[in-house]
């Protein structure tokens, strides 16, 4: 995926824990979300999920834009994701050969 520019980006886990961030490559990082490759708030609640974002050609307007959504109310943003994914699907699911959900099942079955 050739994204260019800067993300505002939500990340969602199964139960909807939601959370903010803003990136130069969405592709990367959504990768680094899924496989938990840094210790913290995604890693910890299992926000696995790419729900919603949007690109900025400039980095302060995509800083911005994410700090007026960690400001909303938790009603606002889910009104926001719900606006363009009414079905919270994982807008990143094509983006990979494979999901880290999809790798832990293949090595289950390899164990029994």
């Amino acid at each position: 995926m050739d994204e260019g520019g800067y993300c505002t980006y939500i990340m969602a886990s199964r139960s909807h824990t939601l959370y903010i961030g803003v990136t130069g490559d969405l592709h990367k990082r959504v990768f680094q979300h899924k496989w938990k490759e840094h210790d913290g708030f995604t890693a910890r609640y299992n926000c696995d999920r790419l729900v919603w974002f949007e690109r900025y050609d400039d980095v302060n307007r995509a800083i911005s834009r994410e700090k007026e959504l960690k400001g909303w109310r938790r009603a606002k943003k889910i009104a926001l994701i719900e606006s363009v994914n009414p079905t919270w699907a994982d807008l990143s699911r094509d983006w990979y050969e494979c999901e880290p959900a999809d790798y832990k099942r293949a090595l289950d079955r390899m164990d029994t």
